[in-house]
């Protein structure tokens, strides 16, 4: 079996919760227009529902990008060589990286992962499959500065940000995090991401809110999360998942809505909703090839190749870490 090194735990208090997720869901809901970030959906029952939801027929992204990787993992191996460390942003369950990395020849796979327990199931799986590849797992917030492991800061990486994750940032966010994976990927690395294209709304409403009821499952996780680890008493009977296009942000966006006025309380606080007010928790948002491009650019990528499907419904493109200028 591969080489699983022990997990890097992130901090937790002594009572096992993380500190970030107490003070976002805190802040987040004393907010006027309450939101929670979306990297929280990521306990081992949201990961495990969220993996169910790429396997829906509505949900086109999984499946679309699942195929350029098999039509083009060849190219991407072509140009990044061989010997490199394989950096995952997110893993979640790797359900795409076998292919990468049976077409890249990597030296070691990090995969990155808020969801620690999540984290280990995957990468021992992974293991399994490519008994000689060092596999280093990281339980931590890929949205914030990443330390890799001692055993791979000597060799050049490939980063991997698959799923069209980059949209769940706004654009300026999303530019940050770039920078942030700029700066730990280091000089003459290659990054493979994901991009969702801008596409008819039925179609990505459909993929957000599907007939089977678990994208809203996954959606209301969160508030079951909330009140096991933060000692919540939110009435979930009073919540409904709700989706909605954004055209000002060209986006989708993910809502909690209340469906009738509810108070309740977490970690002693106390918080009211009035009938109608929603906690908003999530965007994916939708991009073209040049906005795509442009964003890359922006946070010291240069885009190398770019591939898309028959139905242009996705992008996969291949950036590389660009010469870092003092002036234009």
């Amino acid at each position: 079996m591969g080489v699983i090194e022990e997990i890097k735990l992130r901090e937790r208090e002594p009572n096992g919760v993380d500190p970030a997720f107490r003070k976002d869901v805190l802040e987040g809901l004393a907010q006027a227009r309450k939101a929670i970030p979306a990297r929280w959906f990521y306990d081992l029952e949201g990961s495990e529902l969220f993996e169910q939801i790429t396997t829906l027929d509505e949900y086109y992204p999984t499946r679309t990008e699942i195929g350029l990787l098999e039509r083009h993992g060849a190219d991407v191996g072509v140009i990044v060589g061989e010997g490199r460390a394989v950096v995952e942003f997110g893993s979640g369950s790797s359900l795409k990286t076998p292919l990468l990395l049976g077409a890249t020849a990597p030296a070691a796979y990090v995969p990155l992962d808020i969801s620690g327990e999540f984290l280990r199931q995957s990468s021992e799986a992974l293991a399994a499959k490519f008994p000689q590849l060092p596999v280093l797992p990281v339980e931590a917030d890929f949205t914030r500065p990443v330390h890799l492991p001692v055993e791979v800061q000597d060799l050049p990486m490939l980063g991997f940000f698959p799923g069209s994750t980059i949209g769940n940032m706004v654009p300026r966010v999303a530019i940050d995090l770039l920078r942030s994976m700029r700066a730990t990927l280091g000089n003459g690395a290659f990054l493979l991401i994901g991009f969702d294209r801008v596409k008819d709304v039925d179609r990505l409403l459909a993929a957000y809110d599907d007939g089977q009821g678990i994208t809203a499952a996954f959606n209301l996780n969160l508030l079951r999360r909330i009140n096991r680890e933060l000692d919540g008493d939110i009435p979930l009977s009073a919540f409904r998942h709700v989706a909605r296009w954004n055209p000002d942000w060209s986006r989708i966006e993910m809502h909690l809505e209340a469906t009738r006025d509810v108070a309740f309380q977490i970690d002693g606080q106390r918080f009211e909703m009035a009938a109608g007010e929603t906690i908003h928790t999530e965007n994916s948002h939708k991009y073209t090839p040049n906005q795509a491009r442009l964003l890359l650019q922006a946070a010291g990528w240069a885009p190398a190749r770019m591939w898309t499907d028959a139905n242009d419904d996705f992008l996969l493109i291949l950036a590389e870490a660009s010469e870092q200028r003092a002036a234009p």
